[in-house]
C-alpha cells in the first residue's frame, strides 16, 4: 500500500513537473527599453517604451504592455515578413494604435543600434503608413537616427467657426495669432494641427481644454494640436512648440517628430520661409514647460515650394532596460 501511494506521489510530482516546464517553454521573455529621443540627457525630450523582440506579440498584449509602461507612445519591432523589409514597427499609445511616431522612431531604432551593435547604416522598416528607410548614423561609439517621414499633405485653411472653437478651448485669441501662418492640418503620416502664436511667453502660458480639445478632434478628424511660435531666445532655434492631443490620451507631448516634420513642410507650402537650393532646415525645441525640453534636426527636401521629402534628425538616451516575461 505505501508503495503504491509513493508511486501515485512520484507520478503526480513527475507531471507536475512537466508542465512546469511546459508552461515555462510557453512564456516569453520581451527585452524592454526605456529611451529619451532628442536629447542626451535623462529625464529630457520624449520619454518611449521599446520592445525590440515583440514577434507573437497579440494586439492585446501590445496594448497591454503600453498602457502599463504609460509612455505616450511604446514601439514593437518585429522581424521582418518579407523580403522588401530589414523589420516592422507598430505603435500603441496607452490606448490606441497610431499609425506612425517620430520620437520613438528615433527610441526604436536607437534600441536596435544598441542590441545588434550595428555600424552606420539605412534600414527599411514596415510601417502602418508604408515601407520608411531609416538611417542609423554611429559615431565615436553612440549613435543618431534620422527618420524619413511620409508623404507631406496639408489641408485647406479653416473655417472662422472651427478657428473659433479651438481658439477657445486653448484658450487664445485672435490677437495671439501669427497673421502669417493659416490655421490648417498638415500631415507626414499622422496629422497635426498647425496654430503658429506670436509669443512664447504666451506659448508656455497655455492651459488647454482637453476635453474641448478632444470634442473638436471629432468634427474635424485629427487628433493632434500643434501650438508653434518663431519668438525664440536663441539664433539657433528657428521655433518653440508644444503639442496636445487628448483625444488619443496625450494631454500633452514633450517633443514630437510627427509635428515638427510636418511643420517644416507646413512653412515651405505657405511660404513663411526661404529655401535656397531646393532644400530648407531648421531646430526646433519643444517641452520647455513640462521640463522636458528636447531639440529635433528638421529637413524639407523642396520643388517649386512643394515639399517632396521630409526628414527629423535626433539624438537619444537609455534611461533602463529591462525584461518582461509573459
Amino acid at each position: 500500500m505505501l508503495t503504491r501511494c509513493c508511486s501515485r506521489w512520484l507520478l503526480a510530482s513527475a507531471e507536475r513537473n512537466v508542465m512546469c516546464k511546459e508552461r515555462f517553454t510557453e512564456m516569453k521573455k520581451l527585452i524592454v527599453y526605456q529611451i529619451d529621443s532628442f536629447t542626451k540627457d535623462k529625464f529630457k525630450g520624449n520619454p518611449a517604451g521599446v520592445i525590440v523582440n515583440a514577434d507573437g506579440l497579440s494586439d492585446n498584449q501590445m496594448q497591454l504592455i503600453a498602457k502599463e509602461l504609460n509612455n505616450s507612445e511604446t514601439a514593437f519591432l518585429f522581424s521582418p515578413d518579407n523580403s522588401d523589409c530589414d523589420g516592422l514597427i507598430r505603435y500603441f499609445t496607452p490606448k490606441t494604435e497610431v499609425p506612425t511616431c517620430g520620437h520613438a522612431t528615433i527610441a526604436a531604432m536607437y534600441a536596435k543600434a544598441l542590441e545588434d551593435n550595428l555600424e552606420s547604416s539605412i534600414l527599411k522598416i514596415k510601417t502602418r503608413i508604408g515601407i520608411l528607410p531609416l538611417e542609423i548614423i554611429k559615431e565615436n561609439g553612440d549613435y543618431q537616427v534620422i527618420m524619413t517621414q511620409g508623404k507631406f499633405e496639408i489641408s485647406p485653411d479653416f473655417d472662422e467657426e472651427t478657428i473659433k472653437k479651438l481658439m477657445l478651448a486653448l484658450g487664445l485669441d485672435k490677437f495671439d495669432l501669427d497673421e502669417k501662418c493659416p490655421i490648417q492640418i498638415a500631415s507626414t503620416g499622422h496629422s497635426k494641427v498647425m496654430i503658429g502664436i506670436k509669443s512664447k511667453e504666451k506659448l508656455n502660458d497655455l492651459k488647454p481644454g482637453y476635453n474641448d480639445l478632444a470634442n473638436l478632434s471629432k468634427l474635424i478628424k485629427c487628433n493632434g494640436y500643434f501650438v508653434f511660435t518663431f519668438d525664440s531666445d536663441d539664433k539657433e532655434i528657428l521655433t518653440y512648440g508644444r503639442m496636445f492631443a487628448p483625444a488619443i490620451g496625450i494631454n500633452e507631448d514633450p517633443v514630437t517628430g510627427n509635428a515638427n516634420g510636418p511643420l517644416g513642410g507646413y512653412l515651405v507650402k505657405n511660404r513663411i520661409v526661404d529655401c535656397r537650393n531646393n532644400l530648407f532646415e531648421f531646430k526646433s525645441r519643444q517641452g520647455e514647460k513640462i521640463d522636458r525640453l528636447g531639440t529635433i534636426n528638421v529637413k524639407v527636401e523642396v520643388d517649386n515650394y512643394n515639399p517632396i521629402l521630409v526628414q527629423i534628425k535626433g539624438e537619444a538616451v537609455v534611461v533602463f532596460k529591462t525584461e518582461i516575461i509573459i
